[in-house]
């Protein structure tokens, strides 16, 4: 992160040096909000670029993207781990409501990590470093201003964002191809659908992004901006 911030500084730093003599009051003003947003977005402008390059995928909303074996090169993320199998769910809760996340328990394998909202602000960990202690758990996304009852038998977690994601890794005991194997199969053993539909939950949806080239990088020109926008305008 503080790579990002330096980088924001030194973009829009040089512009600034270089326009200063020519600019307005209200020209400086303008740019100094707009450092600003690029300062407090980056988390929101981020996401927004995962969720893009969860599509590229063929991945929409409430669906889990994997990774079937370890990571290479075409994961552009911030800080990819070559060593665990990762899962990475996006919800959406503003057509749907409530979302479920359920973890299974540890045994035959682990998951761990985080569900964080669209700022990338994790409100719960998973797995036996979080709430459900490894006994696995079903973890209630609840949307903005969600006010109604909550049902027993949930670990529920208010999202100050209708949108967002899970950061999961299913640990591998080694990168053996068929230690490989049972790391998936267990990490998809998650579930993840609308609380509409607890009685009779539909498949959980999995996209492969192995093969795809999943670029999250910011790029700190116009687009950054309309990233930051997509996200602006869907949230409260």
């Amino acid at each position: 992160m503080r790579r990002l911030f330096i980088a924001a500084f030194f973009l829009v730093g040089g512009m600034a040096f270089a326009h200063a003599q020519t600019q307005t009051p209200e020209d400086r003003l303008t740019f100094s909000r707009a450092v600003q947003a690029v300062l407090w977005g980056m988390p929101a402008a981020n996401f927004e670029l995962m969720f893009q390059a969860a599509a590229k995928a063929k991945a929409d909303w409430n669906q889990v993207v994997y990774w079937s074996r370890p990571l290479t090169s075409k994961n552009q993320t911030l800080t990819p781990n070559p060593d665990t199998i990762y899962l990475m769910p996006f919800y959406n809760t503003k057509e749907t409501g409530p979302v479920v996340l359920e973890i299974p328990a540890a045994g035959e394998g682990t998951i761990t990590g985080s569900i964080d909202d669209a700022w990338q602000t994790a409100f719960e960990d998973v797995g036996p470093a979080g709430v459900d202690k490894g006994k696995g758990g079903k973890y209630l996304i609840l949307p903005p201003g969600y006010d109604k009852k909550v049902p027993p038998g949930y670990i529920a977690m208010s999202s100050p964002t209708f949108t967002g994601f899970a950061l999961l890794r299913s640990n591998l005991k080694s990168r053996a191809e068929e230690e490989v194997a049972k790391a998936v199969a267990y990490g998809k053993r998650i579930k993840l659908y609308p609380l509409s539909q607890a009685d009779n939950p539909p498949p959980t949806t999995f996209v492969d992004a192995i093969d795809t080239e999943f670029d999250s990088t910011i790029s700190y020109d116009l687009r950054f901006f309309q990233m930051l926008d997509h996200v602006v305008q869907r949230e409260p």
